[in-house]
């Protein structure tokens, strides 16, 4: 597999888009995924991303995108984050990416007022939509799993009965290491993954709350999760997931340590492409 990382890093501490990417191939990541607001980004930007990348040598893998309204009540809420997520496959296939990495967000009201099983088919009947417009641009979805008590694909098992039920080759699942620990999801529960997953994530975390730390910050005891996504034989990538370094000013140094710490246990674990 290869190692990229999720631009947003340096995106949240204020640097621009070319000087992020500028570290991102010096550091020598593989490749990256790209951050941005797909119905909004402007035409100078997205050939800024396409020239920087090509100069750079920087694939782009995957685009992630935040789309809780797929899962709304309201009809045109839905309708409106279809058509906004088709925007995000659209830039996709102009980057010539292999994905978008859908997050679906989690049941209203305490799933009291709205019945779960009404928020899940929106998402099984959105997807499938999606997945059908992901097809013709050849672009894949990767489902995020969220570690939340109540985020609509929240463990291996909810993940593995969605990706079912969709039941579109377009639609798999993306795995989140430190999600994983904080849902306590054992390695061994990977191998429902099988055939389902296509995507990676990883970070670290405090196994307790949300963190998206660099291995070796936290507590997760990465190889045997690592070895587990080996035996998916996963064709597909390993991106590092930062969020809000506590010193922004040294984001720098925050994002080559992330490398580092990667780099090293995807070579224990032989998971790392020449």
């Amino acid at each position: 597999m290869k190692l990229g990382l999720i631009n947003s890093a340096f995106q949240q501490v204020g640097m621009d888009t070319a000087t992020g990417l500028g570290h991102i191939a010096r550091i020598g990541f593989d490749c990256v995924d790209i951050f941005t607001e797909a119905t909004t980004i402007s035409r100078r930007e997205i050939q800024l991303v396409t020239r920087a990348c090509a100069k750079l040598k920087l694939p782009i893998i995957s685009l992630p995108v935040v789309s809780v309204g797929l899962i709304d009540f309201n009809d045109p809420v839905r309708e409106f984050h279809v058509e906004r997520t088709k925007k995000f496959i659209d830039l996709a296939r102009d980057w010539n990416a292999k994905n978008i990495l859908l997050v679906l967000g989690e049941y209203i009201w305490q799933r009291e007022v709205i019945p779960p099983a009404a928020q899940w088919q929106w998402a099984v009947e959105t997807c499938r939509r999606l997945g059908d417009y992901a097809d013709r641009k050849k672009i894949d979805i990767a489902l995020e799993l969220e570690p939340f008590r109540l985020s609509l694909l929240h463990n291996v098992e909810s993940m593995v009965r969605f990706v079912d039920e969709v039941n579109h080759p377009r639609v798999r699942a993306n795995i989140d290491i430190s999600h994983l620990v904080l849902s306590d999801t054992s390695p061994a529960d990977l191998g429902k993954l099988k055939g389902r997953a296509i995507h990676v994530h990883i970070s670290d975390c405090d196994g307790k709350v949300h963190g998206d730390l660099p291995p070796g910050r936290g507590v997760v005891k990465f190889a045997p999760y690592l070895q587990a996504i080996k035996e998916l034989a996963i064709d597909g990538v390993v991106s590092i997931e930062l969020e809000y370094s506590p010193q922004p000013e040294k984001i720098v140094e925050w994002v080559e340590e992330a490398y580092r710490e990667t780099a090293k246990l995807m070579a224990l674990a032989g998971l790392r492409d020449s």
